[in-house]
C-alpha cells in the first residue's frame, strides 16, 4: 500500500511539474459535435418553448410563469421563459461538456475513457462536481517525449524503451530523483553528472 501511495504521489508531482496547460487549450478537448449539438438543442428549446407559450396565451391556457402574473405582458412572459430555458440549458450543457472532456482526456492519457466517464456521471448525479474533482486529482500524466531520442514514453516508464535513456535521473549520493537540468542535487548538494538531454521533456498532447 505504501509503494502504491508513493507512486501515486510521484505521478501527481510529475504531472504538476511537466504539464503547463491553459484553460483555453483544455476546452478544445471537448468534441465539436457535442458543442454544436447543445447549441442546436438550445435553439430548438427556445423556439418550442416560446411557441407553446404564445399558443397558450392565445387560447387562454396556462402560460409561463404559472401564476399568470404576466398574462397581460406576452413579451415579458416569453422573455422570462427564454431566461429559464437559458439557465437550464447552461447547466445541462456544462454537465455534458464535463463528460465529453473526461472521455477525451482519459483517452489521451491512456486511461479507460468509458469507465471514468461512467464514474463521473454516477458521482455527479448525487454530488454535483465531486466526480470531476476526483478525476482531476488521480488522472495519469500525459505521455511525453524522451529527452534523448524524442520517442513518446509514459510517465510510469523508468527507461525509454527506444534508447534506454534513464527517465528518472537520480542523485548518486542520496538516490533521490532530480531534474534533468539540475547541476547539483537540491537535497544533498552533491554535484550531478551532466545529463545528455537537451531540454526538459514536453508532454505529448494527443487527442485521438
Amino acid at each position: 500500500m505504501s509503494d502504491m501511495w508513493n507512486e501515486r504521489m510521484r505521478l501527481i508531482r510529475f504531472r504538476r511539474k511537466r504539464e503547463r496547460t491553459r484553460f483555453r487549450d483544455e476546452l478544445r478537448i471537448i468534441p465539436k459535435w457535442l458543442v454544436w449539438t447543445c447549441i442546436s438543442l438550445y435553439i430548438l428549446a427556445l423556439i418550442a418553448g416560446v411557441g407553446v407559450n404564445l399558443g397558450n396565451l392565445h387560447f387562454g391556457e396556462p402560460i409561463f410563469p404559472g401564476d399568470g402574473s404576466l398574462r397581460g405582458h406576452p413579451a415579458l412572459s416569453c422573455l422570462a421563459l427564454a431566461g429559464a430555458i437559458t439557465v437550464g440549458a447552461f447547466f445541462f450543457s456544462l454537465f455534458l461538456f464535463i463528460l465529453g472532456y473526461v472521455y477525451r482526456d482519459a483517452k489521451r492519457r491512456g486511461m479507460n475513457p468509458a469507465l471514468w466517464t461512467l464514474l463521473v456521471l454516477i458521482l455527479s448525479a448525487g454530488y454535483v462536481f465531486i466526480g470531476l474533482v476526483i478525476y482531476l486529482l488521480v488522472r495519469e500524466p500525459l505521455p511525453y517525449t524522451c529527452p534523448q531520442c524524442a520517442a513518446t514514453v509514459s510517465a510510469r516508464f523508468n527507461f525509454c524503451p527506444n534508447c534506454k535513456y534513464n527517465l528518472h535521473r537520480a542523485c548518486a549520493h542520496c538516490q533521490r530523483e532530480v531534474a534533468d537540468t539540475d547541476k547539483f542535487c537540491p537535497y544533498c548538494a552533491a554535484e550531478l553528472t551532466p545529463s545528455k538531454s537537451q531540454g526538459a521533456p514536453t508532454a505529448v498532447d494527443s487527442q485521438s
